[in-house]
């Protein structure tokens, strides 16, 4: 799968072999995936073998490269189905390695992600999970026509405490309401 806007700065791609080490930094480098999703150490050789079974696309989850249009990765971009039945909701996130970031590669990203889910597939909604002092990419989503449902508090644990995670969402009627010309 190849999403490609020449007027974006990024497009999407599958993973290739040559992508591992950028697969592997998100297992060791803290910095890549930044003080709002850094889970901790994991073994890069998981992702490898991940990547080996099924090249990260696959009904239950799955992953493409962000690329800039120089072909650098960037990086990641993944969705996994949600809600009842299966393919009716996907859940969408972007991580940007630090030295690509505010240059609009994750909203970029996450817009040729909601339209390919959209285009693609049977989804109704799309929605995206984030900490709650992440105010980028809170706004990144409002962006893109997301709107904020709720915080579910205490979610998740970052650094040593608890943090809450907001809910946005964004359905398919709201985008074709965006997409409508002007009367």
């Amino acid at each position: 799968m190849t999403l490609d806007d020449s007027a974006r700065p990024a497009r999407l791609r599958a993973f290739t072999e040559d992508d591992l080490p950028f697969l592997d930094r998100l297992c060791i480098d803290p910095e890549v995936l930044g003080e709002f999703e850094w889970p901790g150490f994991t073994d890069p050789r998981a992702r490898r073998m991940r990547w080996e079974r099924d090249g990260y696309i696959s009904a239950d989850f799955s992953a493409v490269a962000i690329v800039r249009q120089d072909g650098t990765v960037v990086g990641i971009a993944t969705w996994k189905p949600r809600g009842f039945p299966p393919g009716v909701a996907y859940e969408i996130g972007v991580a940007v390695a630090p030295e690509h970031r505010g240059q609009g590669f994750g909203t970029a990203a996450q817009h040729l992600l909601v339209e390919y889910l959209l285009d693609h597939t049977t989804a109704n909604r799309i929605e995206a999970l984030t900490n709650d002092a992440n105010i980028g990419e809170q706004k990144a989503l409002e962006r893109l026509g997301f709107r904020q449902e709720g915080l579910m508090r205490g979610r998740s644990f970052l650094q040593g405490k608890y943090v809450g995670t907001l809910v946005y969402g964004l359905l398919r009627e709201d985008r074709r309401a965006e997409r409508r010309p002007p009367a």
